[in-house]
């Protein structure tokens, strides 16, 4: 078989992949009904957690499910269906609800499982293609897949089934995102690492405060403001009287006196008034495009116009914030 046949094929097959799934999801979203949204009111209502479990593929379909509601503000995690049987039941309270995932719905291994949530009345939801089976019939709400032929061409691979899963506990994860009201702070706080996590920091999160802000009086001298400049290695000062920020002095604002008897001035004398700042609640993100924006290095962060702390491009830059 020459290569450009063999090349032919594979796109061929990763193109019935393809289209296999995205007939799936168009029959799952049209089959939405009553079932999914009566198992977002249930997730919203319990005192615990969602416990997920499943078996084989379902379980590690599971796990991706159980980190994204986790991760989404829906706290959850996965139970091994096998391990449940041997001890694991014990994670789970009455405060709970079990979303237990299997496409033929007879997995032998989530019987017990099943037993466990109907001895002691916990809530069980069951994504399953089979409503009659095993597990939907004991299930309180079914999350019933379409009956979609698997891509593998012995149909046997779990494929698409596990696409549609992983779709509906998406599709889950955001509907229960949406009705929390889950903001990109809360998002942020279980993100702390990574990429998301950097996207995220505020300038609060990077900004430097106390005594490692360069500030001096209006009245202080020329020198003593070179001074607390060179000192604080910013490169700027903050010029307050009464806790309010009046002005900056910067490198520029030294070069622009420098002919007229600079060290003879106060840093009042020579600042720049009215000078651009930030809010400490604004993205780090938002904060380097204003220092764009406006051909500055740094920004004094300031709260009812008294500074709370000072922020570098670099800071952000080092973080990995943009």
């Amino acid at each position: 078989m020459n290569a450009s046949l063999e090349h032919t094929k594979s796109i061929a097959a990763a193109r019935r992949v393809f289209g296999l799934a995205a007939d799936g999801i168009a029959a799952l979203s049209s089959s939405l009904g009553t079932d999914f949204s009566a198992c977002v009111e249930l997730l919203l209502s319990i005192k615990g957690r969602v416990i997920v479990s499943g078996m084989g593929k379902s379980g590690h379909v599971g796990h991706k499910i159980a980190a994204t509601l986790a991760s989404t503000g829906t706290p959850a995690f996965f139970v091994h269906a096998a391990e449940a049987s041997h001890g694991d039941l014990g994670m789970i309270t009455n405060d709970d609800a079990v979303l237990a995932l299997s496409n033929s719905g007879e997995t032998t291994e989530l019987s017990d499982l099943i037993a466990y949530t109907r001895r002691f009345g916990i809530k069980l939801v069951a994504i399953t293609s089979k409503r009659a089976s095993s597990l939907g019939s004991a299930a309180d709400i079914v999350l019933e897949l379409p009956n979609a032929p698997e891509a593998c061409p012995l149909g046997l691979a779990p494929t698409t089934s596990t696409t549609l899963m992983i779709s509906l506990g998406d599709a889950l994860a955001v509907a229960l995102l949406e009705r929390r009201g889950f903001t990109s702070e809360d998002f942020n706080v279980f993100h702390p690492g990574g990429k998301l996590g950097r996207k995220l920091l505020k300038v609060s999160d990077l900004m430097h405060t106390g005594d490692e802000m360069p500030l001096v009086a209006p009245t202080a001298s020329m020198p003593e403001t070179i001074l607390v400049m060179t000192k604080k290695t910013f490169g700027i000062a903050g010029v307050i009287d009464g806790g309010k920020l009046l002005g900056v002095v910067t490198d520029g604002d030294l070069r622009r006196h420098m002919q007229s008897n600079l060290l003879a001035k106060t840093a009042g004398d020579i600042m720049t008034k009215s000078p651009r700042t930030a809010q400490a609640n604004i993205l780090a993100a938002e904060a380097l495009r204003l220092m764009n924006e406006w051909k500055v290095a740094c920004l004094f962060v300031v709260e009812d116009g008294k500074p709370v702390g000072i922020v570098r491009l670099h800071d952000i830059l080092r973080a990995g914030a943009a």
